[in-house]
Formats: C-alpha cells, structure tokens, sequence
C-alpha cells in the first residue's frame, strides 16, 4: 500500500477552482459555505474590535478575517479572525501571514466542529499562539482560553441568552467592551 503524500503550501496555492479551501495536517479540506449567524459573529467581533485596530501603537492590532496563516509547510489553515499586536507586528502585514498570530477567533459552522475544538486548538496550542476563541453562534457560547504554562486555560465563558447579553472585557481586549448580544446577533 502506497503512503498518501502530505500536501503543501505549494499545492494549496496551486490548488484550482473557486471553492474555499485551506491546508489542514497536509490536506486539502474544503470550507464551509457561509452562513448567515456566523457572518454576523464575524462581523460584530470587527465592528467592535475597530477601536484597537485604528489606535497605533502601544495597544493597537491588526485583526483580520479569513487570513491564511502558515504553521509549517503542510498546515496553512484560513483563521475566521485573527490578530496580531501592532507593538510586535509594527508594518501592515501582506499575503500569507508567516508571524503566528497573537489571538485567533474561530466561529464553528455545522460540521467543522471538529476542526475547531480540537485539530486548531492542539496546533495552536503547540504553536505558543497566546489566544484563542471558539465562538458557537447556534449555542450563543464563546469561549476563550489563555496560554498558560505552554496549556490553554479558559479565561472566560458565557453560554446562552442570559450570559450572552452582556458587555464584558475578555483578555486579550480589555481595553474595548465587547457587547455579546450583538455578537450574537440581538440588535437590542
């Protein structure tokens, strides 16, 4: 039996068609279609991060969306958000990122969950990358974790409408209130 060839950078950049894609532990793994709540969390998440991102530096961020970030030559996934602090990352950045981010966000779609809770986790985790958020639209969950001690920590959680009707200041911004109803998509 013939082992399956890891692919890389290169194939995904070659890679031909219009669908959305990304490299994944050496594989080619096509993205979900779009959804309605999860541009929304995205959305809502830049509207509210555009304090940081307009403020230079120290305190500011380049904070983007669907930004392919290369962790080795076989994993370059596309992050649903992403920042990196301006004091550590002072030029605009271009093409594929190659800096690891200093905060990911994902936003989990049906069927990717995975992805998400457990293959980006483990590999941002190993990378040393300081912050990462799950957001979960349909659960109206987020949930964010810390490095600590080279481990994630949960340092904030809220799950459903009770929780996720406040405005609250989650590491690593502190310095902007994020109004989770409009994260989720409650316009009062």
């Amino acid at each position: 039996m013939e082992a399956q060839r890891l692919l890389t950078i290169d194939d995904l950049l070659a890679w031909p068609g219009d669908e959305r894609v990304e490299l994944i532990d050496g594989e080619i793994v096509q993205r979900p279609m779009s959804r309605f709540e999860h541009g929304q969390a995205q959305t809502a998440l830049i509207g509210q991060s555009f304090p940081l991102v307009t403020q230079r530096q120290p305190g500011g961020w380049w904070i983007v969306p669907e930004i392919s970030v290369r962790y080795s030559e076989h994993h370059c996934p596309s992050h649903d958000l992403a920042g990196w602090r301006k004091e550590r990352l002072p030029e605009r950045p271009a093409g594929i990122m190659t800096v690891l981010p200093d905060w990911v966000c994902e936003i989990l779609s049906p069927g990717h969950e995975r992805k998400d809770t457990v293959t980006h986790f483990l590999r941002l985790q190993r990378a040393d990358v300081p912050f990462y958020w799950i957001v979960s639209p349909e659960d109206l969950a987020l949930i964010a974790y810390a490095l600590d001690a080279g481990g994630y920590r949960a340092v904030f959680t809220a799950e459903g409408p009770d929780e996720t009707s406040a405005k609250v200041r989650i590491p690593p911004f502190e310095a902007i209130e994020i109004d989770l109803g409009l994260l989720f998509g409650d316009p009062a």
